[in-house]
């Protein structure tokens, strides 16, 4: 639990916030909603019922309230003292709507998995967004890191998304507007994606479903399958593969408590099963620092930390 150094008000916070449509939840253990098993309690998670309640909570929440937003957790990393004030997580029925479009377009809310969009290409004959099946979490997060694989990356497939901003104003913005890079945003810290309309192209329902199997095929040749992993722990450089200097480092298969660098594919943080998010971060780190001294290059964290140290 936290200090009550650490929280945001000593009083109950649920007493102090907006009289919303949604749902709080109070002292929420974040490794239930992380991929890694790790991490301290939210000081309150709000479940939105739809934008305009969450437009409402944004209006009208105390002023200067630590807010932020979670996805599907897979590429998430949340340290064991928790996170104090509100954690907002679009995980209502609202939010994991799919609409298709007339122009092979298809609108996905936030809350949508991203593995729950095989279903609607299968079923339709739409292709192109194949390879975001495969990354596991949800679409509003894929946005935010501008996920990608098999050579291609959110970046290629958005038309335009829903945003709303820290005072509860929505907008649809472009792709330019929101300012992705290799697995990376820089559109203000306070928009929140709401829903993300993609492009797609006509395929048949064999080639989609090929193109799937062989994903997955890859995946669990080459990656820890079944494993409590968050992905890829830390972005390529540049014209380098971060699993290359940390092999080359010797980092492949090190340990740390039940933290563990995977020797099937060295750029893949494991929690073995009883590891702390202090043992993941830390062992992390010990990689970075023998990768700099092994090739003077800094890696950069692709899982994003988030939280209180304990």
């Amino acid at each position: 639990m936290f200090n009550k150094s650490e929280k945001w008000f000593k009083q109950n916070l649920v007493e102090l916030l907006p009289k919303v449509q949604g749902t709080y939840k109070k002292d929420v253990l974040m490794s239930k909603y992380t991929w890694l098993g790790v991490g301290g309690p939210a000081e309150v998670m709000y479940i939105p019922k739809d934008e305009q309640d969450l437009s409402f909570f944004l209006k009208t929440k105390p002023y200067n309230l630590p807010v932020c937003v979670v996805g599907g957790g897979s590429n998430l990393l949340v340290r064991d003292g928790g996170i104090a004030g509100v954690v907002i997580k679009l995980d209502s029925k609202y939010f994991r709507q799919i609409i298709l479009n007339n122009d092979n377009t298809i609108t996905c809310f936030a809350g949508v998995k991203n593995i729950e969009l095989k279903k609607i290409l299968l079923k339709y004959e739409l292709g192109g967004l194949e390879f975001l099946c495969s990354i596991p979490g949800v679409v509003g997060g894929s946005i935010k890191t501008n996920a990608g694989c098999f050579g291609k990356s959110v970046k290629d497939v958005i038309v335009s998304a829903t945003i709303m901003n820290g005072d509860g104003e929505a907008k649809t913005v472009s792709v330019d507007d929101l300012m992705l890079s290799y697995r990376n945003s820089y559109f203000p810290d306070d928009w929140i994606i709401t829903s993300i309309t993609f492009s797609t192209i006509p395929s048949s329902r064999e080639k989609i479903q090929n193109l799937l199997d062989d994903q997955k095929q890859y995946r669990m040749q080459s990656q820890p399958y079944n494993e409590r992993t968050a992905g890829s722990t830390f972005k390529n450089p540049e014209g380098l593969k971060a699993w290359e200097l940390i092999k080359k480092s010797g980092c492949c298969g090190i340990t740390l408590n039940g933290a563990k660098i995977s020797e099937k594919h060295c750029n893949f943080l494991i929690n073995t099963g009883n590891a702390t998010a202090a043992d993941l971060e830390n062992l992390g780190e010990i990689v970075v620092e023998r990768v700099k001294q092994t090739t003077s290059i800094t890696l950069e964290w692709e899982v994003k930390k988030m939280g209180i140290a304990k």
